[in-house]
């Protein structure tokens, strides 16, 4: 019965773990070229706006990050901005929210 108990805990655990590791280098450059190639086809060019609205640090300022990572990989019903599941893990759109609100590389 511990074991039963314990499992559940011991998954969580380790989703929030995988959720907030780093991607490797490699993982990063094509996360960085996701983001300007998909994203940036709506939010633009530098991420300034467009069809969607900007995601640069200042316009991301106060913005629940959590909200933001269940757009990301869902989308936005009723909107243009569509889901990302299928080609973004958890923890990808957890670094790109993170890197977008702290200043997104070029």
């Amino acid at each position: 019965m511990k074991i039963a108990i314990k499992l559940p805990f011991a998954l969580l655990f380790l989703s929030a773990t995988l959720a907030s590791a780093d991607p490797s280098p490699a993982r990063i450059k094509e996360l960085t070229h996701f983001v300007r190639q998909e994203c940036g086809f709506c939010h633009g060019l530098h991420l300034t706006g467009g069809l969607g609205s900007p995601l640069t640090a200042p316009a991301l300022h106060g913005k629940d990050a959590e909200t933001l990572i269940a757009a990301t990989l869902h989308g936005i019903p009723g909107t243009a901005m569509p889901g990302w599941a299928p080609f973004l893990s958890n923890a990808d759109a957890h670094w790109i929210i993170h890197a977008l609100k702290t200043g997104f590389p070029k």
